[in-house]
């Protein structure tokens, strides 16, 4: 059941609807609590089904903490569980958004299927269902905000968060791509109005993942001697939302610290 977490704002706060925010150490909970200090309200997607067939498992109370976290920020909070595999999903998720918070000004999607396999071993199943989550649900959540789209023009905001890995990570990778294209259509598509979409790539975030050897191997790659950070997105998904960031479009933007 979805927990009830929508509250109201002592002032008018601009709305976020950010997916794939499923644990706190993850780079969507990074957002979202960026954004909430930055003045936004925060309507979040989680599915607990993806993490626990995941090696990092299922984190029991990581919706709870997440939205009381969002809360001491000064956030109204809308905590809603989303299958995006589902392509009813993601215009359930903007009714549900809309009816607790109101209208939303800002779309990111850190949204994932991720399932290592390589050219010879996906298989159809897995390839397809990373293509409905990571592309179709991408396009299924951008319709929704163009069509529905009320806010001040030139606040309006798409952001997603891409990859470009995809040797033994095929299905991902490719899927990944196809999102990009899909959300840098969004930047002229929608330029009527005035609503600016971007894609960042953070490169390796360790948010539970790797393995010590892809830790060494990440850290060597980096000029600066260290893994990213969901913070590190954070930041660039802050000014990227704020007015300041509005000239920043139609972009495919590596925030990655150098890796190579």
């Amino acid at each position: 059941m979805t927990p009830r977490t929508d509250q109201p704002s002592s002032t008018a706060r601009p709305l976020a609807l950010i997916t794939g925010v499923g644990r706190t150490a993850g780079i969507g909970a990074g957002i979202a609590q960026r954004l909430a200090a930055s003045g936004w309200d925060i309507a979040f997607t989680y599915w607990n089904p993806y993490d626990a067939r995941m090696a990092w498992g299922a984190e029991p109370g990581a919706t709870e903490a997440i939205v009381r976290s969002l809360s001491e920020r000064g956030a109204a909070t809308a905590a809603i569980e989303a299958d995006l595999a589902d392509p009813e999903t993601p215009a359930r998720v903007f009714d549900e958004a809309e009816r607790r918070l109101g209208p939303v000004t800002a779309l990111v999607m850190s949204h994932c299927e991720s399932v290592d396999s390589g050219l010879l071993d996906t298989t159809v199943e897995s390839f397809d269902r990373h293509f409905a989550v990571n592309t179709r649900a991408t396009w299924l959540l951008i319709r929704e905000f163009g069509r529905r789209f009320t806010v001040e023009r030139g606040t309006g905001r798409i952001i997603g968060l891409t990859s470009d890995h995809t040797v033994g990570n095929l299905p991902y990778g490719a899927s990944k791509g196809a999102m990009d294209r899909i959300t840098l259509a969004a930047a002229q598509e929608l330029g009527h109005l005035g609503v600016t979409a971007n894609v960042i790539n953070p490169g390796p975030v360790d948010t539970g993942w790797m393995t010590e050897e892809v830790r060494a191997h990440c850290l060597g790659a980096t000029p600066l001697g260290r893994l990213g950070t969901p913070q590190d997105t954070a930041h660039l998904v802050d000014f990227l939302c704020s007015r300041e960031g509005q000239w920043v479009n139609g972009q495919l933007l590596k925030s990655n610290g150098g890796f190579a």
